[in-house]
């Protein structure tokens, strides 16, 4: 593993370079998540992921290895952007077959303590009051540890199978979803005041109507009346996670994740990133430090250095150019069958997912473009991260060193073959970055809110969420919403 000769700086919120190191796994309810083509190898379970069993033992792995939750993507579509047609994607398992990630979570959660889950859904096909229920029903279920992984969509045939002839431009989709999250905090915050529910037996009462209020809202493209389904939650909003990188997706979600997934291929872009994603947070109100940023990395290691070189080289006789293409075709909106090989993408624009175009276009040492031809061996592995490859004490120093020149929390862990690549984290990394003092395998108890921040269950007073409950700014819960609410339920407003 190479080292990087810069020394080590110290991180911008004044702790030391020995600040712990956080890890989410990321997984997909699907067979080629992001390597496509290592299903093929003999020791990966991935073909295995319509099975509760595959799904139960990773939660309990994670859980051994004190990783802070399984971050489970998903998609509402085919990649049919690489040749125009979805072929390819389905011939090479590419993120289809897809099964929903919801489903999974309450099995896990029995199963486990302390993990905590990010589900990703999105903004842009399903209305918000049908889902703040199902997400607080996973957050009573779960104790308190669900997340949200809010996306507003990329792909064009998602949006088609919709109904649509493609999805809304790209800020048009953010524009959207800050309504959708709107909805969601007042269902979420201001409909049930946290003592609403008395079970008051004596005087047959079970949950007092003054305190459960009707929301009241009416907007371009929403209109919700009544109130939220759920009794409050242990965590109320569930953690919201978000994954914007371009500036529109920055500044939404700067107003509401507390947690923020990157994906950089090098350390200088991702300094770049994480800088300007703690300034959006300044600017709306919160601290630099109010979310925890991961950033996408793909971890191949074993006891010696030899090993995990060999290991490498084995699984990426396995990997699927075309499975690769496919991926990048429909992360970066462009069709790279258009393309010839060792042809450079050169400088487009994407309504899919700006910051991958923006990363290959940057991340050349000589400032050279990328050619297609790496851009797949590239997405070989871990699909737009960087791969770390090593014995376990050579991963954790370059762990150290990504966070000392970076200023990421941590990082949203990618697998080659799974439970192979989480197994040999557990056995090899893990106990290095303990050795160095970097890594707490211990859960503290609680919420995943409160295991994140240390700071209790309900969201902070400078969240835009908080905001909507009674008696917030943004709250618009008063005696004249209940009219309202009839007026509009009976057609007369």
């Amino acid at each position: 593993m190479s080292e990087p000769n810069q020394p080590a700086v110290t991180p911008d919120n004044g702790t030391s370079t020995t600040r712990k190191i956080r890890f989410n796994a990321f997984d997909m309810n699907c067979v080629a998540h992001q390597s496509p083509g290592l299903w093929r190898h003999p020791k990966d379970r991935a073909w295995d992921y319509n099975t509760i069993d595959y799904w139960v033992d990773l939660a309990r792995l994670l859980e051994t290895g004190g990783f802070d939750g399984l971050f489970i993507a998903d998609v509402l579509g085919v990649y049919d952007v690489y040749a125009g047609t979805d072929e390819a994607a389905i011939r090479q398992g590419t993120q289809i077959p897809v099964n929903d990630p919801i489903l999974l979570v309450s099995a896990m959660a029995h199963a486990t303590e302390h993990l905590g889950f990010g589900i990703t859904t999105g903004t842009g096909f399903e209305h918000p009051f049908p889902f703040a229920r199902r997400m607080s029903t996973l957050d009573h279920l779960t104790g308190g540890r669900i997340g949200w992984n809010v996306v507003t969509g990329y792909l064009p045939s998602a949006a088609r199978n919709m109904g649509a002839d493609d999805q809304l431009q790209h800020d048009d989709r953010y524009d959207q979803a800050d309504e959708y999250l709107t909805v969601l905090y007042k269902l979420w915050e201001g409909s049930w005041e946290r003592d609403a529910v008395l079970r008051d037996r004596d005087r047959g009462i079970f949950t007092d109507p003054a305190k459960v209020h009707h929301i009241g809202h009416r907007g371009k493209h929403y209109t919700v009346p009544g109130v939220h389904l759920c009794e409050p939650s242990p965590q109320g909003s569930p953690v919201i996670y978000q994954a914007g990188a371009s500036p529109r997706g920055r500044r939404f979600a700067a107003e509401n994740a507390e947690a923020i997934f990157v994906a950089a291929p090098t350390k200088a872009i991702l300094r770049d990133v994480v800088g300007k994603i703690r300034e959006e947070l300044v600017l709306a109100g919160r601290d630099p430090y109010d979310a925890k940023i991961y950033t996408l990395l793909t971890i191949i290691t074993d006891s010696t250095p030899e090993a995990a070189r060999e290991k490498a080289a084995e699984y990426q006789r396995y990997a699927s150019e075309e499975g690769a293409l496919v991926l990048m075709s429909g992360w970066m909106g462009i069709n790279l069958a258009a393309y010839d090989i060792d042809e450079p993408i050169g400088n487009v624009e994407s309504n899919a997912i700006q910051s991958a175009v923006a990363a290959f276009q940057q991340a050349s040492d000589s400032g050279e473009e990328w050619r297609v031809r790496e851009i797949a061996e590239w997405g070989g592995i871990g699909g737009t991260g960087p791969v770390l490859i090593g014995s376990g004490d050579e991963v954790a120093q370059a762990l150290q060193e990504w966070v000392a020149e970076t200023d990421v929390d941590g990082f949203n862990l990618a697998y080659a073959i799974t439970p192979g690549t989480f197994e040999d984290i557990v056995t090899h990394v893990i106990p290095a970055l303990e050795r160095r003092g970097l890594y707490d395998r211990e859960y503290v108890p609680g919420t995943l809110r409160h295991k994140l921040f240390g700071r209790g269950d309900l969201l902070p007073d400078n969240h835009r969420g908080s905001t909507y409950r009674v008696g917030g700014v943004n709250s618009t819960i008063d005696d004249s919403i209940r009219e309202t609410n009839r007026l509009i339920l009976s057609g007369t407003k």
